[in-house]
């Protein structure tokens, strides 16, 4: 029988490192009800850090973001609200220019969701919190809210990556299959086709409805205490972000540009349907293979592996000589380096994922990876259908 106590507190300490005050205290509520055999493993764990902090103090290097990586934060900013600015001040008068336009913000939408606000809701672009709260409050500018995101993705999915019932980056249930311990229906044969309308939709669900949702089952799992925030405040902060990104994303165009209004909305759901493909694939890619593997809590609701040994079994990468695909998904094709060191700006993963790579090989650890983007997609498509198939 594991001494859930002392894992509770040894990994605590660990996320507690990554993802500072919030998460951590998130974190311990959420531990009452699944435990991870911490003393597995546990010198791989020391040794992998200890090589990694080395790395940063011998190259005197800030773990933070440097200055490549505030030029980044700029251009994804750019390629978002400059389109936008020529679409409202009338420059194109074609529907296809305005078209084009609108395609674009949704690449930056993806871009800004990727590089930037993703790290700062790690507390991973600077050093001083303050500065990646502000930095972070820029996911409501593209229709998210950050309370949300910091609990599904820093405290969920990062603590219980592919763990069914508790990752909820894989419950979509009934309607897709992401999990061999999910049950099957029978229309779930046809998922391989129709996920792509679901990734193309997410973040317009993520903008009208999910975000509702999600505070309203955090509230009643009482995990809103761990951000520091009540059920009332987070509320009003939600349709205070809403109104705002409505107003400056749909009312403005409607108003100013001399375009039938249902051409203004279909631009707007363009830009949304590109960002929420790009979105949906890159994190779909690193988890739903068929690499990785799934896991159920046990009877004692105990997990087997360490922690950090789990996140490389449950995580792939990919792409790692593609250097502009890497640029615009912020380092996210370096997965188990994120997943590992979250409190790292991912400016910095494709130097520290040889020093992982060589770790996990000596220790005998998996290291999934995937040459391109594409095989890894393919991979993710394979599993997707063999669940929807019902055949694992």
């Amino acid at each position: 029988m594991l001494d859930r106590g002392e894992v509770r507190i040894n990994f605590c300490r660990f996320y507690a490192y990554s993802n500072k005050k919030g998460a951590f205290i998130a974190y311990l509520y959420y531990m009452k009800t699944l435990s991870f055999n911490n003393k597995e493993d546990a010198e791989f764990v020391k040794v992998l850090r200890k090589r990694v902090n080395r790395y940063f103090k011998e190259n005197n290097i800030s773990k933070y973001a440097n200055f490549n990586m505030k030029l980044k934060t700029l251009a994804m900013i750019a390629i978002y609200f400059i389109p936008l600015l020529l679409i409202l001040i009338g420059v194109f008068k074609s529907i296809w220019l305005v078209l084009i336009m609108w395609s674009i913000m949704g690449v930056g939408m993806a871009g800004i969701g990727f590089s930037v606000m993703h790290d700062a809701n790690h507390g991973a672009y600077s050093k001083k919190q303050k500065v990646n709260k502000s930095i972070a409050l820029i996911i409501s500018l593209i229709g998210g809210t950050s309370i949300n995101w910091k609990i599904q993705h820093n405290v969920l999915h990062h603590s219980y990556t592919n763990i069914e019932g508790h990752d909820e980056d894989i419950s979509f249930e009934p309607l897709v299959r992401l999990s061999p311990s999910q049950k099957h229906y029978n229309f779930h044969r046809f998922q391989v086709f129709y996920i792509w309308i679901l990734y193309s939709i997410m973040t317009l669900y993520w903008f009208s409805i999910k975000d509702f949702d999600q505070i309203k089952r955090y509230k009643n799992k009482d995990l809103l205490k761990g951000q520091g925030i009540t059920f009332n405040k987070a509320l009003l902060g939600i349709i205070i972000n809403k109104i705002i990104y409505v107003l400056v994303l749909i009312a403005l165009p409607l108003i100013l540009v001399d375009l039938p209004w249902w051409q203004t909305l279909l631009g707007f759901g363009l830009m949304h349907v590109i960002c929420g493909l790009f979105l949906s694939t890159v994190f779909q890619c690193a988890h739903v293979v068929g690499e990785t593997e799934f896991f159920q809590t046990d009877e004692t609701s105990s997990m087997e592996n360490n922690w950090a040994v789990h996140q490389m079994k449950t995580t792939l990468n990919f792409a790692h000589k593609n250097r502009l695909l890497s640029w615009f998904v912020g380092g996210l094709n370096y997965q188990i380096e994120h997943h590992l060191f979250p409190n790292i700006c991912h400016i910095h993963y494709r130097k520290i994922s040889k020093i992982v790579k060589e770790t996990a090989n000596e220790y005998k650890l998996p290291y999934h990876t995937k040459p391109t983007f594409f095989k890894a997609l393919k991979s993710h498509m394979q599993l997707v259908n063999r669940l929807g198939l019902g055949k694992v």
